[in-house]
């Protein structure tokens, strides 16, 4: 079987399944990656979390990127999603308010001050199947 490209509607289905991910951020002069767990609203991604460089760095003119990934061991195949957009405080007295309706509950302890949704100006997945691991073996010399 081949690669399959998911439909933005699969896409979708997928990011709401699951709740933690990879945020991909530009600091300083180069890229870092953070993990985050995230809730879905309404065709954007919010993740919470304190002030410090994750946050700096999503809140600034760069884009940023989250992948989600996994493994369905029924049906033996990979796949991934990546969102790419601009990311923004959550500030505005409505959409705060809004935010507490929302199953967004850090795992870590501490203030999570900062509410941040991530606009998507491009969303794709793949889907494809795992190779049996005999496949990568070679013999010994």
């Amino acid at each position: 079987m081949s690669v399959e490209e998911l439909s933005l509607h699969q896409c979708w289905e997928l990011l709401r399944a699951h709740e933690v991910a990879r945020l991909a951020v530009w600091v300083d002069d180069h890229p870092d990656i953070f993990p985050i767990n995230y809730v879905v609203d309404r065709g954007t991604v919010i993740f919470r979390s304190a002030a410090g460089t994750k946050v700096s760095a999503a809140l600034s003119d760069t884009p940023v990127a989250l992948e989600v990934d996994g493994f369905d061991q029924e049906s033996n195949r990979v796949w991934s999603v990546v969102l790419k957009g601009q990311a923004e405080s959550v500030e505005k007295i409505d959409e705060v308010l809004d935010t507490f309706d929302l199953e967004l509950t850090p795992w870590h302890e501490g203030p999570k001050n900062w509410f941040v949704r991530i606009v998507p100006t491009s969303v794709t997945g793949r889907r494809f199947p795992k190779t049996d691991s005999k496949v990568w073996q070679t013999p010994s010399a």
